[in-house]
C-alpha cells in the first residue's frame, strides 16, 4: 500500500529557518519602532466566540472565517483580525486602563478566501492601536509610526506613499448630494478602483444612487488635494472634517514626515466601524496590494456591548510587506550567522562543550546584552569537516580548544572574516569579533 506525501495545506506557508529568518528580522523591526514610540506590546487567544465578529460585521463576515463548534457546543472562530480582540479587552477593562494608551500586537491570523499573491489564508500582521482619545494627534503617532517603520526597512519617502481620507468627510457629501442609504455605498466606494467605471457607476446606481449623483460622488473623489475638495463641499461639517485633515498633514510635516502622505480620497476602507480618518499605505506605483491600512473606529467598543471608548488603529501584513523589500532587494541574508565555532583537534568533546559555554556566557558589550551565538560539532569528526560545518553555519570565528602553539588560559583561533590566524584569550577573542 503507497503512502500519500503529506501536503501543505493551500494558503499557509512553511519557515524553514532561512524563511524564518527573514520572519524575524520583519519581527525584529515592527517591534522595535512600535516600541520606539511607546506602544507596549499585548496578546489574545488564536480563537474567539463566533458572535464576536459578526456583532462587529454581520453574519456575511462567517463566509470568510475559519468557524467550528467546539466540545461544548461553542460557536468558535480562529481570529480573521485583531481589532476585535483589542475592543473586547478594553470593554473588559475600560474602567482600570488609564487612557489614552498605545498598545501593539503582531497576530498570526486566518481568513478563509482565495489564496493568491499578497493574500494568503493564514499571515502575521502589525497591529498598533491609540485608545481613548477623539484627537488627530493619534493619527498623526500612527502614521509617523508607519513612515519610521518603512525608512528602516529601507524604504526611501518617494517608494511609498499614506493615502489619507476621511469617513467623515465623505459622509458629510454623501449628505450633501441626498444619497438615499450611505451604508450600502461604502462598500462599493471601496471597489472602485477595482471594477472599473462602468461597474462602478452599475454598482452605485442599484444602491440607489441616480447618475447625477454618481458622477459627483466620482468626481470627489478624484479630488487630489484639500484645495480641490474645497469647491466641492459647502457644510459646517465638511469643513470642520477638512480642517482636521490640514491639521493632521501639517503636523506629520512638522515632524519630517510631509513627503510620506498625500490625499486620496479613493481610500475608503469597507469595513462599517470606521467614523473618521481611514488611511493606507501602497507603494509607489501601487503595484501590489496595500503594505497597510487602518482608520479610526470611535464606536467600535460601544457596538459590541461596552461604553464608546474612541479608537484608531492600523495593520500591516507581513506578506505583502515582504514581498516590497524583496522587489527592493532589502531583504538580509536568510543564511545562518554565528559568532563563534569550537573545533578540536583531537575531538575532546568535554573541551568543546566547556568551551563553547565560556563564550556562550561572554557579553557581547560591558552593560551585559545578547549572548554570543556559538555552535561546535556534535560529534568525532576530522578538522576539515569542522572547517566545512564552520563555513556552512557562518562562523565569524572559529576557535581550536587544543592548538600547539596555544599558552595555558589562551586559544588559537581564525578569523574567517579575514582568514588571519591569531592567539589569544577569551577577551582578545571577543575584542577581536566586535572589530
Amino acid at each position: 500500500m503507497s503512502i500519500s506525501i503529506p501536503q501543505l495545506p493551500k494558503g499557509t506557508r512553511d519557515f524553514y529557518p532561512e524563511a524564518e529568518r527573514i520572519q524575524n528580522y520583519i519581527f525584529d523591526t515592527w517591534r522595535s519602532v512600535a516600541e520606539s514610540f511607546a506602544y507596549e506590546e499585548y496578546e489574545g487567544p488564536m480563537f474567539e466566540h463566533l458572535e464576536l465578529y459578526t456583532g462587529k460585521s454581520g453574519e456575511e463576515i462567517v463566509s470568510q472565517l475559519y468557524n467550528f463548534k467546539d466540545k461544548g457546543d461553542r460557536e468558535i472562530a480562529l481570529r480573521p483580525e485583531m481589532t476585535p480582540t483589542l475592543a473586547r479587552l478594553v470593554i473588559q477593562k475600560a474602567r482600570e486602563l488609564k487612557k489614552p494608551f498605545k498598545w501593539f500586537s503582531m497576530p498570526r491570523l486566518f481568513r478563509y478566501e482565495k489564496a493568491q499573491k499578497g493574500r494568503l489564508r493564514e499571515f502575521f500582521q502589525l497591529n498598533m492601536d491609540i485608545i481613548g482619545t477623539e484627537s488627530i494627534y493619534a493619527e498623526a503617532d500612527l502614521m509617523a509610526a508607519i513612515a519610521t517603520m518603512l525608512r528602516k526597512f529601507g524604504l526611501k519617502d518617494g517608494e511609498f506613499a499614506i493615502g489619507v481620507s476621511s469617513r467623515k468627510l465623505l459622509a458629510t457629501y454623501l449628505e450633501e448630494i441626498g444619497a438615499p442609504n450611505p451604508a450600502l455605498v461604502y462598500p462599493v466606494l471601496d471597489r472602485r478602483l477595482k471594477i472599473g467605471p462602468e461597474a462602478f457607476a452599475k454598482a452605485l446606481a442599484d444602491a440607489g444612487l441616480s447618475e447625477d449623483q454618481v458622477k459627483k460622488l466620482d468626481d470627489f473623489m478624484s479630488c487630489k488635494s484639500i484645495e480641490e475638495v474645497k469647491t466641492k463641499v459647502h457644510s459646517e461639517n465638511a469643513t470642520a472634517a477638512l480642517a482636521e485633515i490640514e491639521d493632521l498633514f501639517a503636523t506629520l510635516t512638522a515632524a519630517g514626515y510631509g513627503e510620506c502622505v498625500n490625499m486620496d480620497l479613493s481610500i475608503v476602507r469597507g469595513l462599517a466601524y470606521y467614523t473618521g480618518i481611514v488611511f493606507e499605505v501602497f507603494d509607489k506605483g501601487k503595484s501590489m496590494r496595500a503594505i497597510a491600512g487602518g482608520g479610526r473606529y470611535d464606536s467600535l467598543t460601544e457596538k459590541l456591548g461596552g461604553e464608546r471608548i474612541p479608537g484608531v488603529g492600523f495593520g500591516m501584513g507581513d506578506v505583502v510587506l515582504a514581498d516590497l523589500l524583496a522587489e527592493h532587494n532589502l531583504l538580509p541574508s536568510p543564511k545562518q550567522s554565528v559568532d563563534f565555532y569550537i573545533a578540536s583537534f583531537t575531538n575532546d568533546m568535554k573541551k568543546v562543550f566547556e568551551t563553547a559555554q565560556v563564550f556562550r556566557c561572554a557579553s557581547s558589550s560591558k552593560e551585559g546584552g545578547k549572548p554570543f551565538s556559538v555552535a561546535h560539532p556534535l560529534a568525532a569528526m576530522k578538522m576539515g569537516k569542522q572547517l566545512d560545518q564552520a563555513n556552512y553555519q557562518g562562523a565569524k570565528i572559529v576557535v581550536y580548544v587544543d592548538g600547539s602553539k596555544a599558552a595555558a588560559g589562551e586559544f588559537e583561533y581564525k578569523d574567517m572574516r579575514t582568514g588571519e590566524m591569531f592567539v589569544g584569550n577569551t577577551e582578545a577573542i571577543v575584542e577581536r569579533l566586535k572589530a
